[in-house]
């Protein structure tokens, strides 16, 4: 995560832009209604017994970001920008396709939201990493949130994960 949550210069201004247009401002900080998320996840069950992992890393990304929708105004660097709904809760039923796509990677994913043209969910690992999921595959989005956010709105090509 960024060190300094209250840095007026911390996203590129196009993302700052799309940031505040959506709700956010350095600083924000909706801790309730993260924990409101976590207990959601946590209580969860699939039919087939999956649960969610909740840790603090996704915890602080809904907390600064969550509930915010993100549409993008300007041209895509190389792919088009992605509009974001920031609700952890879109992966409420995809607790086996994160714990899968987890073990692989050899860490926990918790659910972040969702780029609505596409229902790619995003999801974020126990070290803030940040990853895409569709069903053209799995993707990097960055290494935390702040580099996700800003790969996502200024349309920058994820980099698909693959088997090594």
């Amino acid at each position: 995560m960024h060190t300094d949550r209250t840095s007026t210069t911390r996203f590129p201004v196009p993302v700052d832009a799309t940031l505040r247009a959506a709700g956010w401002h350095p600083g924000r900080w909706d801790i309730e209604q993260a924990e409101t998320w976590a207990d959601t996840l946590r209580a969860h069950t699939s039919p087939a017994g999956h649960r969610h992992a909740v840790f603090p890393a996704a915890v602080e990304a809904w907390a600064e970001f969550g509930g915010l929708t993100l549409t993008p105004t300007g041209p895509g660097r190389q792919i088009a920008p992605a509009h974001l709904d920031l609700d952890p809760l879109h992966g409420l039923h995809l607790a086996r396709t994160l714990g899968d796509l987890g073990r692989a990677l050899g860490t926990e994913l918790s659910p972040l939201g969702t780029e609505t043209a596409t229902h790619t969910l995003l999801a974020i690992d126990t070290d803030g990493r940040v990853y895409a999921v569709d069903h053209t595959g799995d993707w990097y989005l960055g290494p935390d949130i702040d580099h996700a956010l800003t790969a996502l709105v200024t349309g920058i090509e994820p980099t698909r994960l693959t088997t090594a």
